[in-house]
């Protein structure tokens, strides 16, 4: 018999860019949010929603173990052509009650453009190490 839930654990997972996998990755979160209409008809004491489409937008967060961002920001520069990347999350905590129901939980987002500011040289004296927390869009999550 057993007496307590598993929820799944965030902490049991991998985190692949261009499908290798990112061994100095911490983070990696995807969100829909969607384009709302709402509004009211005649007679109509509440307004009704609907989705109107919506946006894939995320981040990752990566221990810098490489120059893996500056290498795309130089290939930016020397082509002009935006870099899109394919960002996957996997998350497999096999001791979770999602696990035993479902199995591993695979999200891939592709067409990823990076978004918001890029650090390329963080020094801080009272400073640990460096995490870059990477936004990006995504156009379709599969």
């Amino acid at each position: 018999m057993q007496y307590n839930a598993n929820p799944i654990s965030v902490r049991e997972g991998h985190i692949y860019i261009d499908g290798i996998e990112c061994g100095d990755g911490v983070a990696f979160s995807v969100k829909f949010t969607p384009d709302v209409w709402t509004g009211k008809q005649l007679n109509d004491r509440t307004p009704s929603s609907r989705w109107l489409g919506g946006a894939w937008t995320g981040s990752i967060t990566r221990r810098r173990t490489n120059n893996w961002l500056k290498q795309k920001i130089k290939e930016y520069q020397e082509t002009g052509a935006t870099p899109e990347i394919t960002l996957q999350g996997i998350a497999d905590d096999r001791n979770s009650d999602y696990y035993a129901a479902h199995g591993t939980d695979t999200v891939t987002a592709v067409g990823c453009v990076l978004t918001g500011d890029l650090t390329l040289q963080s020094l801080d004296s009272n400073g640990d190490v460096l995490d870059d927390v990477i936004a990006f869009n995504a156009k379709d999550v599969m």
